[in-house]
């Protein structure tokens, strides 16, 4: 297991943003922007928190027929948003490794490294 969360800051418009990524290095959730530091860190450990129950996965499906999914706090509100997926299966394989690895997946802080959101 060395799934991590990477939390930023972007040079753009300042924002602080957190990404879940696999131990091949790939994005598997982003999150919104937050203001604040403390917050984002915030929405990291509601991921980690909330993360083992499948209630807060909303699977959707886009425009253009590929497969995704929003991880939710337990108020509804949108944490973090996945990838976007060609089949139903690399969705449900995706969210499997959120559920298994995020609850207890490291947190790389790069905010002092300025990155591009």
């Amino acid at each position: 297991m060395n799934s991590k969360f990477v939390l930023f800051q972007s040079e753009e418009n300042n924002q602080f943003y957190f990404r879940f990524i696999d131990l091949n290095g790939r994005n598997v959730l982003r999150s919104e922007g937050y203001t604040t530091k403390q917050n984002c860190q915030k929405g990291i450990e509601s991921v980690k928190t909330h993360a083992p129950a499948d209630k807060n996965y909303e699977r959707l499906k886009a425009t253009d027929g590929r497969y995704y999914y929003n991880h939710k706090a337990e108020n509804n509100e949108v944490i973090a948003t996945s990838n976007f997926y060609v089949n139903v299966q690399d969705r449900k394989s995706s969210i499997y490794l959120v559920k298994s690895e995020a609850p207890s997946a490291q947190v790389v802080d790069k905010t002092k490294e300025k990155l591009y959101s």
